[in-house]
């Protein structure tokens, strides 16, 4: 069985088509339609194009930054705005004449990374995204946990854990809170500390690449985003222990998180330990086009 992945983003929208073992038959990127009756013409065509070049068909997943309602059955939260109060997945349902499933695009890259990506055959996967912003996703046995309300994996919106008096009241985020988690390990949180500390950087990787060359404000700088990185991991081992936690986005790039925050978590964890694996994805920008095709699982035909 092929099946295909679409990755619906702001600028670009990207097909992937999968073999039955998970071999990559078929990639396409076109411009994203910044209308919704486009945007539904623009993933038809490259579902068409998919098939029409591998002579297959196959099931469709689309990946989008926002969440279909459970309620309501439309999209919210989207910054793609457009689609926003749309049934993005029974509209693109009935012209393809086929089920279309339809999920946030972090929890796609859970679901990459735990079918077949660096969680491969783990039960329970965590995918943190830290890049500009803070996403995440759930995957369970391979399969999305979206939840009750569709906002399974919010976790950059909760406000930073242990909180410091200084880091107290200091940030507000765009969702209308103050001290969100997305405001202090995003990237663009990254940059923010470290020049409010008096460095000059522009990205999480320049900062690190500076700390690497004996930086201090880059060191200090560091040393306080792996503290914050360990409360807010810490946060969701306390909670649900998962099996393993996969980090993507361009922060996720930074190799020093991956020796340097074992060290710190267990100081947060309960009961002082925690052997749970922090790892990079496998994948990389592919891991949630990816995931919108493994929306449809191994064992479903």
């Amino acid at each position: 069985m092929m099946r295909m992945g679409v990755d619906l983003g702001g600028t670009k929208i990207e097909i992937v088509a999968l073999a039955e073992d998970g071999t990559e038959i078929f990639r396409k990127r076109i411009p994203t339609p910044r209308n919704y009756p486009g945007t539904v013409d623009a993933i038809v065509s490259l579902v068409t194009d998919a098939e029409t070049a591998t002579k297959q068909t196959g099931s469709v997943g689309v990946g989008i930054p926002g969440v279909v309602s459970p309620f309501t059955g439309l999209v919210k939260n989207s910054n793609s705005t457009w689609i926003n109060g749309h049934p993005l997945d029974k509209d693109l349902s009935d012209v393809l004449s086929r089920e279309v499933r339809v999920a946030n695009d972090a929890n796609c890259f859970a679901v990459s990374e735990a079918v077949d990506g660096a969680a491969a055959g783990k039960g329970v996967v965590f995918g943190g995204i830290i890049g500009t912003g803070c996403g995440a996703g759930i995957a369970i046995n391979g399969r999305v946990h979206a939840g009750g309300n569709g906002i399974g994996g919010e976790w950059g919106h909760n406000p930073l854990p242990w909180m410091t008096p200084d880091e107290f009241n200091s940030t507000t985020c765009f969702c209308g809170n103050r001290d969100c988690i997305e405001t202090f390990i995003s990237g663009t949180g990254f940059v923010r500390d470290f020049r409010e500390a008096g460095g000059d950087a522009t990205s999480g990787i320049q900062i690190a690449e500076m700390m690497a060359q004996g930086d201090p404000l880059a060191t200090a700088a560091f040393d306080r985003y792996i503290d914050r990185l360990a409360r807010s991991l810490a946060h969701v081992i306390n909670m649900m222990d998962p099996d393993m936690i996969v980090l993507g986005g361009g922060v996720s790039n930074i190799d020093a998180i991956y020796t340097e925050l074992p060290k710190v978590l267990p100081k947060y964890v309960v009961g002082r330990e925690c052997e749970t694996q922090v790892v990079k994805n496998k994948f990389g920008a592919s891991s949630g086009v990816r995931g919108a095709a493994w929306l449809w699982g191994k064992d479903e035909k």
